[in-house]
């Protein structure tokens, strides 16, 4: 299926480490054909990954962007536009999962860096990309949230509170942009195995998304094991592709039946 993206001006953010979500979603646009501006604090890592973009027959930039600072995405946006022209599709995948620690212990600084990465950044692009959007008479926009964000996480107040916000910005991005050609939506994940792309580890070098509490999180998945990265990535191509255009304020779960009772 032609996903109609070829030539299209994507902003990806999280890009800077390899076989994590963001670079595979850079990845499956680029194989589609569309130009991404690749963004992450982690400036070589999406350097790296924006030349395996552009290997591919495609244009790609990567772009140092703090997204928890306003100023630095208006800033970026701006250099975004002058290197490929008005983003057509933004992809606001970048997060922090840090601190937190039960209600009463997180500080207030583990709280205030979460919500400033994981929900003001997505705020800040959205907010900057959206003038552009609308006088294009076309977009698409896609949250990447948590299953913290909607059942809650054990000890990580101030992630499921930021998780949950960009569901609810995507929705109100979807009420604002449903008449002027905007579809906005978010793709709310489980445990995806972001290592799996990776080589084989060194001897001695310990992977996340290993040992006995990750075992017992695959136990309470309905399939019984986690996802790959491509499961997303295949699911926000289409999300962002001209036959999606009808699919807007929707939270989708891809997270093999994690948010099912199951015994």
């Amino acid at each position: 299926m032609d996903l109609g993206i070829k030539g299209k001006v994507a902003i990806v953010t999280g890009t800077g480490r390899q076989g994590a979500m963001g670079h595979t979603i850079a990845k499956t646009l680029a194989a589609e054909g569309a130009n991404v501006a690749c963004v992450d604090i982690n400036f070589e890592g999406a350097k790296a990954i924006a030349k395996e973009l552009t290997g591919m027959g495609v244009k790609a930039i990567a772009y140092n962007v703090d997204q928890s600072e306003h100023q630095q995405v208006v800033d970026g946006v701006a250099k975004i536009k002058a290197d490929f022209g008005p983003p057509d599709i933004l992809v606001n995948n970048a997060a922090l999962l840090r601190g937190g620690g039960r209600i009463q212990l997180t500080t207030v600084e583990d709280w205030k860096t979460n919500l400033k990465i994981n929900l003001d950044g997505p705020w800040h692009w959205i907010r900057e990309v959206w003038d552009m959007m609308v006088e294009k008479k076309w977009g698409r926009i896609v949250n990447i949230s948590s299953v913290a964000g909607v059942l809650g996480g054990f000890g990580q107040a101030n992630y499921s509170a930021a998780k949950a916000g960009v569901i609810a910005l995507a929705k109100t991005a979807a009420l604002e942009g449903a008449r002027v050609g905007i579809t906005a939506n978010t793709v709310t994940l489980g445990v995806v195995d972001t290592t799996k792309n990776l080589p084989p580890p060194k001897e001695g070098e310990r992977r996340p998304q290993g040992g006995e509490m990750f075992e017992r999180i695959k136990a309470k998945i309905a399939m019984r094991e986690f996802g790959d990265p491509e499961d997303v990535a295949n699911l926000v191509a289409y999300l962002v592709s001209v036959q999606a255009k009808y699919i807007t304020g929707q939270d989708i779960h891809v997270m093999g039946g994690l948010d099912l009772f199951t015994y």
